[in-house]
């Protein structure tokens, strides 16, 4: 299903990824050496419970999981990249945290993820993956303009990345998003351009580019989650909410100002 927004529903999705992207930032601001990733998921629960929201993730049982998740927050650490399943680990000087967080708000859903290293010490290469991702998603969003095909999208975050070295998985990418969390279209992080569905105002896609240093294979967990580089290397992953506008795209998951 592709689902075009009203304006009405566009007005509500403002206050979801707003909320998404308070929650998110509240999250990376508190994490640090020692913090238990169960107790960044107790956080993200309080705070969508207190804002009156629904988890996106907690019921969630897709064919690809082995579901229920049964948590409320993604927490992918170094070489985990991808619905990474909150469990019973301390944080160390150095991780590579990417927390993804989907949450629904008044019937419309938003979707983000951010990586950044916890910590004093900054590895360059974790540095340079989370740079890249955060280049690509720009670029992304950048080529999400009314008119323009899913394609100009995969074809701007796939030159970001491949320019910087890495290889791309084209299986896991963004999607379309509104009244449910997971919709259509597909969104790849690599393609050429000028394919695929024409983007409408009042579309929203979740934008996601992510990488691994050396490789584009994923391998599963024994949790049946959690998704992590194929090698064992670090993985980075950057993720937007958009509203396609007559006047150019909308990020509705922005971090609070200030």
């Amino acid at each position: 299903m592709i689902e075009i927004l009203k304006p009405d529903q566009l007005a509500r999705a403002r206050r979801t990824g707003a909320l998404v992207g308070t929650i998110l930032d509240t999250a990376k601001r508190r994490a640090r050496v020692g913090t238990n990733l169960l107790e960044i998921d107790a956080w993200t629960k309080a705070m969508i419970e207190e804002a009156g929201a629904e988890s996106c993730y907690v019921d969630y049982a897709p064919s690809f999981g082995s579901g229920p998740f049964g948590h409320y927050i993604c927490t992918s650490v170094n070489d985990a990249v991808l619905h990474g399943l909150p469990h019973d680990y301390e944080l160390a000087d150095g991780d590579l945290v990417t927390l993804d967080l989907a949450v629904s708000l008044d019937g419309i859903a938003a979707d983000a993820a951010v990586s950044f290293i916890v910590g004093e010490s900054r590895p360059a290469e974790s540095v340079a993956l989370i740079e890249a991702t955060e280049r690509a998603l720009a670029a992304g969003i950048a080529a999400a303009t009314s008119r323009a095909r899913i394609g100009d999208i995969a074809h701007a975050v796939g030159g970001v990345l491949t320019r910087a070295g890495y290889s791309v998985n084209g299986e896991f990418g963004g999607h379309g998003i509104g009244s449910t969390m997971h919709q259509d279209p597909h969104v790849p992080n690599i393609g050429p351009r000028g394919k695929g569905y024409r983007l409408k105002p009042g579309l929203l896609l979740a934008i996601e580019p992510w990488v691994m240093v050396d490789t584009d294979e994923l391998a599963i967990d024994p949790d049946g989650w959690t998704l992590r580089s194929a090698t064992g290397c670090r993985t980075a992953h950057s993720e937007h909410t958009v509203a396609i506008t007559a006047s150019g795209p909308e990020i509705l998951t922005l971090p609070p100002r200030g």
